[in-house]
Formats: C-alpha cells, sequence, structure tokens
C-alpha cells in the first residue's frame, strides 16, 4: 500500500469514528462541570431569561446528549464521574459528604485523574472538589491531580471564600495543599478561570492536558458581581435575577478559556466535555427545571436529567442531538479509552461510539440508587423490593422510583413578570404512595403514572432494585468530628486526622 493511500485510509477512519488526533496525539480533555444547573437553565435548551452564548455555541458546534444522566445531588454525581463507579459500590449512597465527616472516595479506587496521568497527561483541577479532605490522602493532589486550586467541600461564598457548617466558620480556599486567602473578595467563577487560562497557557505541550473545571457557579449562596446581575433587570424575582447573572459569569468563563485554547495553539485537538452534576434547586428559587418533573434532591427528570454537551475541533459532526443512554459514570471508561486506555472495574461504559457514531448504547440500564438510611416511606407494596426504602432504578425506557420522592412538583418557568414560585402549590404525590413507574421515552415530564397498567413492568424491575441490593456495599455515612472545627486549625477548613 502506497504512503499516499495508506494515509487517505487513515484519514477516513477519524472522520468515520468523528474525531480527529493531530499527529496521533491523544487529545487535551477539558471537562467542565456547573454546579446546581437546571435543564432549564441553559438558552439551548430554550429558557426565555437565562443567556448562554459560549455554552449554546458550544452545543451547536458538538453533539448536545439529551438522553444522558446524573445523581440528584453534589457528592454522588462527582464521586462516579471521577471513579465510574456506583455510589452503591463506593459506600456513599446516603447525602453528601460533609464538611466535618471523616470520608471521601474510597482510596482503592483509582480517579480519572489517577488513570489519565498514567497515560502521560498533566491533570490539574480548579474549582470545587467535595470527595473527601478530613486527611490528606484525600485531596486531590493525593489522586492524580498535578495541582488543585479551589474548594475543597461545598458550597462555600463566592466572595469570601468562606464556608460555614452549623456554628463552624472557616476558609476552604487552597492552592495545592496551602491555604489561599490571596483572592479574598474576588468572585470564584473569575478566580477559577484565571487559573485554569493561566494552566492552558503554561502547559507543555509534549503532553496532552487534562483540565478539570468544576466551577461552584451556579450553586447558592446566591452572589454575583452587579454588573452581571444588572444584565437582567428585567427579571423580577431577584432570586432569578442573581441566578442567571450567576450563569452568565460562568458561561462568560468558558468563552474566555476557548480563547485562551485557540491562542495557546491547543484548540486544534481539545475535545470540551460540559456537564452538571444535578437539577436545580427549586426551593431557592433561582434555577428552574422546565417542563421537568422535581429538581435537585430527587430522582425526578428534573433532579437527575443531564446538561451534557461534547465540543470541541475533535468532533467532526457538530450539531448532532444525541438521543442514546447515557449516565455520568460513563466518563470515566469513555475518556480513558479515548485517551488511549483500557477501561477497567468500572460500571461504566465506554460510549465514544454511541456519542459520535450513534451506535446503540451499550447501555440498559441505569441504577441511580438504592438508599437504606433515607428514612423510609410507608409500608412496602411488594415483597420483592421493599418499596419504602428510597431507591431509583432505570431500564430501557422505564424508570422507577421507591420510597420518599421529596419534591415532586413540576415548578413552571419563571415568567418575567412574576416574584417566584412557592413549590408547596405543585406538590401531587399522595402521602402513603411510595411507588412510581414512568415511561420517560414517552413520558419525559412523569405525568403518567404505570404502576398499576404495567404490573409485569413494575415487578421485573423490582426483581432488579433487589439484584443490585444484594451487590451494594454497606453504606458509610459516619457522624461529624468536632475536631475539623476550623477554629482549631487557624480559621481553615481542612484536613484534620494525621494518622
Amino acid at each position: 500500500m502506497t504512503s499516499k493511500i495508506w494515509y487517505k485510509f487513515q484519514l477516513a477512519i477519524c472522520l468515520l469514528i468523528g474525531f480527529s488526533r493531530s499527529d496521533n496525539a491523544p487529545p487535551n480533555i477539558v471537562l467542565i462541570v456547573s454546579d446546581d444547573l437546571g435543564y432549564n437553565d441553559v438558552g439551548y435548551h430554550g429558557s426565555p431569561e437565562i443567556k448562554t452564548p459560549n455554552i449554546d455555541k458550544l452545543a451547536r458546534d458538538g453533539i448536545r446528549l439529551e438522553n444522558y444522566y446524573v445523581q440528584p445531588i453534589c457528592t454522588p454525581t462527582r464521586s462516579q464521574l471521577m471513579s465510574g463507579r456506583y455510589q452503591i459500590h463506593t459506600g456513599l449512597q446516603h447525602g453528601v459528604i460533609m464538611p466535618c465527616m471523616r470520608s471521601g472516595l474510597p482510596l482503592t479506587l483509582p480517579t480519572m485523574a489517577d488513570r489519565l496521568k498514567s497515560l502521560g497527561y498533566a491533570t490539574h483541577i480548579t474549582g470545587k472538589w467535595h470527595l473527601g479532605m478530613f486527611r490528606e490522602e484525600y485531596t486531590p493532589t493525593k489522586r492524580g491531580f498535578d495541582s488543585f486550586f479551589g474548594y475543597l467541600t461545598g458550597a462555600e461564598e463566592h466572595f469570601s471564600h468562606y464556608m460555614t457548617y452549623y456554628n463552624y466558620t472557616g476558609l476552604d480556599f487552597y492552592d495545592n495543599l496551602k491555604p489561599h486567602n490571596q483572592s479574598y473578595g474576588q468572585y470564584s467563577a473569575h478566580v477559577f478561570t484565571q487559573r485554569a487560562q493561566s494552566i492552558i497557557q503554561s502547559h507543555n505541550k509534549s503532553k496532552p492536558l487534562f483540565l478539570y473545571l468544576p466551577f461552584q457557579n451556579v450553586h447558592d449562596p446566591l452572589e454575583v458581581p452587579s454588573f452581571y446581575e444588572n444584565k437582567f433587570a428585567n427579571i423580577k424575582s431577584k432570586n432569578r435575577r442573581i441566578f442567571a447573572g450567576m450563569a452568565a459569569a460562568m458561561d462568560e468563563g468558558i468563552g474566555n478559556i476557548t480563547d485562551t485554547l485557540k491562542s495557546s495553539g491547543l484548540w486544534n485537538n481539545t475535545l470540551i466535555v460540559f456537564t452538571n452534576d444535578n437539577g436545580a434547586y427549586i426551593q431557592l428559587g433561582g434555577g428552574n427545571n422546565a417542563p421537568l418533573r422535581g429538581g435537585k434532591y430527587t430522582y425526578f427528570e428534573g433532579g437527575v436529567k443531564g446538561v451534557g454537551i461534547v465540543s470541541g475541533p475533535v468532533i467532526k459532526t457538530p450539531g448532532v442531538v444525541n438521543h442514546q443512554l447515557m449516565h455520568v459514570s460513563d466518563w470515566f471508561s469513555t475518556l480513558t479509552h479515548l485517551a488511549g486506555g483500557s477501561p477497567y472495574g468500572t460500571d461504566g461504559f465506554d460510549m465514544w461510539k454511541s456519542i459520535t457514531q450513534n451506535v446503540e448504547s451499550p447501555r440498559k440500564e441505569i441504577i441511580f440508587n438504592i438508599d437504606p438510611m433515607f428514612p423510609p416511606k410507608g409500608e412496602s407494596k411488594s415483597t420483592i423490593f421493599n418499596t419504602s426504602i428510597q431507591a431509583a432504578y432505570r431500564y430501557k425506557d422505564y424508570k422507577i422510583l421507591t420510597g420518599a420522592f421529596g419534591y415532586d412538583g413540576w415548578a413552571p418557568e419563571p415568567s418575567l413578570a412574576s416574584g417566584g414560585v412557592n413549590p408547596a402549590d405543585t406538590m401531587k404525590t399522595p402521602s402513603d404512595k411510595n411507588i412510581y413507574l414512568f415511561n420517560v421515552a414517552e413520558d419525559p415530564e412523569e405525568r403518567n403514572d404505570l404502576t398499576d397498567s404495567h404490573p409485569d413492568v413494575v415487578n421485573f424491575m423490582l426483581k432488579r432494585l433487589a439484584q443490585w441490593q444484594k451487590d451494594s456495599v454497606p453504606v458509610f455515612y459516619p457522624q461529624d468530628d468536632e475536631n475539623c472545627n476550623p477554629a482549631l486549625h487557624g480559621g481553615i477548613w481542612g484536613p484534620w486526622v494525621t494518622s
């Protein structure tokens, strides 16, 4: 075969699989996470209020993932993103890792950064960690990252970078393992973006880059420079107005990062992945998941339907809307394989061909969670699986929910002329009900309960839940340790256990 024919053959293969690599080099990977961003909080989903031109451009120039799922709260999504393992296999089934817990993503599990670093990547994180910090071994630079700049826990104030947990208050901002107070008064989205730009500009191009950028925007506290809030003066609800400004500040940062990738010569071989970690927290009145049901903390679509995009020059099929079933735990295998490694030991799948070629998804089911620690609701309606336990499971087009459901209404799209939504006005579930079945492909708003009309489907899915429950590890949710108190550590949140 002549060299000319061989070149054409290689080029055809690259185009076929939906991406190209310069000099056969693995792509740079920029993984961006938005915190508490709702389904209706991006422009490309039709929001009449939230303006996200840079995120929308990523969607137009890339592939939108419209059958993509995350978890309903922070730590579960981040743990599965970084490890590829369901939370029923990590012991993190209940709630999130609280600041005073001796808990974290198990050290026996390699992180995505560990795997990519072993494949020759430079690995950096700027933003929010929230996967454990009671000992140094659980912090990012001990979990595969070359550098860390950001928050170890969650819900920090965006300007002061302080975090309050009950009566404990302290600074939670680190530059690697050193507390960082030099950014006091500067907005979190700005400082995270600036550090990301610095990493890109100083990157040694002999190595591929993995940049993990988990913004804290648009998580509460609702704070933003007035410049951004004033852009949305037509929104009457103050919470929604601030939230819109927070989304705009994050979106601006994403635009600045893409510009820096271009000016630094990294853009042409870069893949950008954008995802939220869970749906919007409706009760604060800022975010919105319309037309989906529920929100953050719930397993209704408003809590777990992801906002997902893959974009950048390595994507050769721009403007595609992809409907292959995918879960946040799949990123570990997908990105590891794309980087030239062999995925192993995860609950996820390599989704690259499903994303870029629309090959049928290898994923047929998602075990969202089984949480035996969550307060049970009512009496079990089945002998197959205890339906008083909070659990959620999807098989193909069907999704079953059991136990307590949390906020279960449809918060209407915020009106430009209204002052917000009272979620209590839209509660729908009878007080004794503890099982729902939906066909979310036909009924994405989850308005038609199929529990009574599809008993065979219910029983099949309850059997699968029972099987997954047998495969689960015990929940690990320790009591708070008062020795975490920042007052004992110079006013700083951080590792407090040394042995």
